[in-house]
């Protein structure tokens, strides 16, 4: 039969994929239990929120199941200690210490030249639609100074968890990661005056200092303008694409022309193009109203060589899931074919949209 000390070395060959040491030096191995050729393991854990428990969990059962004499392998979670968290937090924790543990298989950028064209609106409802089809989605708030995310998600605030070398994304109440500095802030009112430089550095830090586990889509919600926040996810992060974002002013599609452009120098694909505000559907009526004036979205496409993944419509129920922050209650069947499409368009290795001459 097994003892429990060959249980034990055995799991001293499982590593913990953040801190790079073993469960047992770690001190997570808690209590082995043999019930005959059954084996019981309790294992603790940094936070129970840990991206990578099933990572840890899976490796340890391998490795027990693999000694003679053991035919079933359990094992059960508990959490450490504060204090026993703080002896394992590095001195000087790395930057970027959690970039290798990530698993993202698409980042998409949600971009226009102009603001007021419902950005951070579209970055929800498309994390919220992609969630709804059964994707493991993340949501990036990379608008330091003007941040509108958590407020659709969290209704009564919400603050980022921690690992020993990594912040762990607030989870909305579907299972969307979300973060944001105004998820770092004492108040939602604070204001982040900071120039460039730092900006493009907390940009960065989301990136790179949070573990954001596996994930089929992060969607990175990016101020308007063309200017350093935008520059700086296009240089550091690795996009699958930029989806850009406009409305049926004839100002607005000539503002997106220029994000466009910006995409196209830094050899960015270009996804597609959504025009929000595009219309108003009376419900007493039924009758349509191009409030905003005329369409000017397929011309606006075809002119960056990109296509129209969708229209959608001014509809008040949306102000109200956002101001409450229940986003996610929204069902609007106008966005789930634009998040049809764009699934379909962001594949690995299709070439970048190039302006035209």
């Amino acid at each position: 039969m097994v003892t429990r000390e060959q249980v034990r070395e055995a799991l001293r060959g499982v590593m913990d994929p953040e801190l790079k040491r073993n469960l047992v030096e770690l001190g997570m191995v808690r209590q082995v239990d043999l019930t005959g050729r059954q084996v019981q393991v309790t294992l603790a854990l940094t936070t129970l929120a840990c991206p990578l428990k099933d990572r840890i969990v899976g490796d340890a059962r391998q490795a027990v199941l693999a000694l003679d004499g053991v035919e079933q392998m359990e094992v059960r979670l508990t959490e450490m200690s504060v204090e026993e968290k703080e002896r394992l937090r590095p001195k000087e924790p790395a930057s970027g210490a959690a970039a290798d543990l990530n698993d993202i298989r698409h980042v998409i950028a949600v971009m226009s030249g102009k603001g007021g064209v419902g950005k951070s609106l579209v970055s929800a409802l498309l994390a919220n639609a992609l969630r709804r089809a059964g994707k493991r989605v993340g949501l990036l708030d990379a608008d330091i100074t003007g941040p509108s995310i958590p407020k659709m998600y969290f209704p009564h605030g919400a603050q980022p968890g921690a690992t020993p070398t990594a912040m762990l994304p607030a989870m909305s109440r579907t299972g969307i990661g979300v973060m944001s500095i105004n998820l770092l802030l004492e108040s939602q009112d604070q204001a982040v005056v900071w120039r460039g430089p730092l900006i493009g550095r907390a940009i960065q830090q989301f990136w790179g200092d949070v573990l954001w586990g596996s994930l089929d889509y992060l969607i990175v919600d990016l101020p308007p303008g063309t200017s350093d926040a935008s520059l700086t996810v296009m240089q550091s992060l690795p996009l699958s694409g930029v989806v850009l974002v406009t409305s049926p002013q004839d100002l607005a599609g000539m503002v997106v022309r220029k994000a466009a452009q910006m995409a196209g120098l830094l050899r960015v694909p270009i996804l597609g193009l959504i025009e929000n505000m595009s219309y108003y559907l009376c419900p007493d009526t039924g009758k349509l109203h191009e409030v905003f004036g005329p369409s000017h979205a397929q011309e606006t496409a075809e002119a960056i060589g990109v296509p129209l993944l969708g229209k959608l419509p001014i509809d008040p129920e949306i102000a109200k899931l956002s101001d409450t922050g229940r986003i996610e209650e929204f069902g609007g069947e106008a966005f789930t074919s634009v998040a049809e499409r764009l699934a379909a368009v962001a594949l690995p290795g299709r070439p970048p949209a190039v302006m035209p001459a």
